[in-house]
């Protein structure tokens, strides 16, 4: 599979993306607009009702601060799954939200934990560790330009502020590590050169042949094809002609 194949544009590479931080923000915004508090959606630990949190936790928030703080992670790092890793990437999604919701469930604090940052957390420690453990060269820059631009997120993983749902983060970071190790993704065949080959002669290469022993560079006589001999052949017509019987 070629790169040009695996790493292939589409439309859900923006529409995904746009679609989930315009559901935030329009929930958010019905909020505001009925003056009514669905933070009792969120997680609330070990108990029966708090597990629709799972669900629902991620699309809530508590604040313009918290919801805009969210959003542009959210974007950026749902459009690099679904571009890079486009054949799991609803798989990492879908057992990504089931999966570090329920950790929050079961090691969170007696407290509504509500937010996209788990996802986030998710899809950052996924994308960075996949990137890492392929060893792809692109995937690895990916990699590197998250730890850059997201790395300073790993200390709130810890219990740093009360107000910040550490577990939650925790969570998501490391179900996406798990995921990361687990879940194979198709990847693009890296090209091998020539002299990467087993089968690679070097007295065969012609490109090393313009060299001699010492690097210097040799010109080398272009091969010619014979010259073939030209054969004129002369047609001669009988044929009567009159004005030399004329001149007679």
């Amino acid at each position: 599979m070629s790169a040009e194949t695996n790493f292939k544009f589409s439309n859900r590479v923006l529409l995904v993306p746009m679609a989930s931080v315009l559901l935030i923000w329009t929930i958010f915004w019905m909020e505001l607009k009925f003056q009514s508090n669905w933070n009792n959606y969120g997680i609330y630990p070990r108990t029966l009702t708090g597990l629709r949190g799972i669900v629902f936790g991620p699309f809530l928030h508590g604040s313009v601060e918290h919801l805009y703080n969210n959003s542009m992670p959210l974007a950026i790092l749902m459009a690099s799954l679904l571009y890079f890793y486009r054949s799991i990437s609803f798989k990492v999604l879908f057992w990504g939200l089931l999966l570090s919701g329920l950790i929050t469930w079961a090691i969170g604090r007696p407290s509504y934990h509500i937010g996209a940052s788990g996802i986030i957390y998710l899809l950052a420690s996924f994308i960075f560790f996949k990137g890492i453990f392929t060893k792809h060269y692109r995937l690895v820059a990916v990699s590197l330009i998250v730890s850059f631009i997201y790395g300073s997120m790993l200390w709130y993983i810890f219990p740093i502020k009360e107000e910040i749902s550490w577990e939650g983060h925790l969570g998501g970071f490391l179900i996406g590590l798990l995921m990361a190790l687990f879940l194979k993704a198709k990847l693009p065949i890296i090209p091998k050169y020539a002299w990467e080959k087993e089968d690679y002669n070097e007295e065969e290469d012609e490109f090393l042949q313009h060299f001699d022993a010492e690097g210097n560079f040799i010109e080398r006589a272009t091969a010619t094809e014979d010259l073939k001999e030209i054969q004129v052949n002369y047609h001669y017509k009988k044929g009567n002609d009159k004005s030399l019987e004329d001149e007679n």
